[in-house]
């Protein structure tokens, strides 16, 4: 029983962080609205067959997002302003610790999506690639920045800082649509039917799931009310990463990270350090992978030409003794 409330915990504290408008923290499940997408027409336009279809509907029918798009949250002054809101709320109840998100995690999310092999994490990665002109295009040159103000929670479950009103909102808007796009278009599962609320979480009970036989079953109002209209600071938009909600962490906290786009640089798009390490890495793994699929392939036509030699050679010994002892 405790194995299965741990599983749904878990599978909870993956699916529950999404920037979603209203999340649905009840579903036993923990599965989320399936994108709407339309089943009876493919890309090219032309009907599907009925099997066509169903299995499509089966492939959405299983969509649990596993990766993701995030905009890393760096600022000092806003990461501390959290930390001072996290200790606040731990020195009014210290089982809440527990429920608490590292500093290293903070992340607006723009984009879910389910990533189930190499070769769509590979798609995924080349969907990012090109998201980044699509970036550039909406903002102009100019630098999109961030402003944090406030507190809020999804159902009293998932407690996070909200995001100030602006004029930053319409390009962020733009940006998390193109993404979905621009993944959508290259045959990946992305988004969901939920209007997109960008937030910054800073705690949410899932984590810790003995809570609920603690006495706690939802995140009191009362516990963070002095911080309703606090100003946490602002986060220049400076990166977008692909990431892993499976994957083991860095050793900083954040998440792992498959690939990198840099937003607004004044150095032309040069990758970072990190990028290039992660880029690199990739490539390894791929020639790596290559290689190996390659001796296999060897390996297995040697051994059939092998065999057919083999056989060859023992026929020709039959046929040979069958010679020698007609001669006899």
């Amino acid at each position: 029983m405790e194995m299965s409330e741990e599983l749904e915990a878990n599978t909870m504290d993956s699916l529950v962080d999404m920037p979603f408008a209203t999340i649905d923290v009840k579903d036993d499940c923990g599965i989320i609205d399936v994108p709407q997408i339309n089943l009876e027409r493919s890309e090219g336009n032309e009907w599907l067959s009925k099997d066509q279809i169903k299995k499509r509907k089966k492939k959405h029918k299983d969509y649990q997002p596993n990766y993701f798009l995030s905009i890393p949250i760096t600022n000092k002054e806003v990461t501390r302003g959290i930390k001072i809101l996290q200790n606040a709320i731990i020195q009014q109840d210290k089982r809440l610790s527990k429920a608490m998100t590292n500093d290293g995690s903070f992340h607006v999310t723009l984009l879910v999506m389910q990533l189930l092999n190499d070769d769509e994490i590979n798609i995924g990665i080349d969907a990012l690639l090109e998201l980044k002109p699509c970036i550039e295009e909406i903002l102009q040159g100019k630098y999109l920045t961030l402003p944090f103000q406030g507190i809020d929670t999804f159902e009293n479950q998932v407690g996070f800082v909200k995001l100030a009103e602006g004029d930053h909102i319409n390009p962020l808007l733009e940006i998390a649509e193109a993404a979905k796009r621009t993944f959508q278009e290259k045959g990946i599962l992305a988004g969901d039917s939920r209007s997109f609320k960008p937030h910054l979480t800073f705690m949410k009970l899932s984590k810790a799931p003995w809570l609920r036989k603690k006495g706690v079953q939802k995140i009191d109002p009362k516990l963070y009310e002095k911080f309703i209209s606090h100003r946490f600071g602002e986060e220049m938009v400076h990166r977008i990463d692909l990431c892993s909600m499976t994957k083991k962490k860095q050793s900083n906290g954040y998440y792992h990270c498959e690939s990198s786009i840099v937003i607004g640089d004044k150095n032309g798009g040069e990758p970072d350090d990190a990028e290039l390490v992660r880029l690199s890495k990739r490539l390894v793994e791929n020639a790596v992978l290559k290689a190996v699929q390659q001796y296999l392939e060897e390996t297995q036509n040697k051994n059939k030409q092998g065999d057919g030699s083999s056989m060859k050679t023992e026929e020709a010994d039959r046929n040979g003794t069958g010679s020698d002892n007609n001669r006899k």
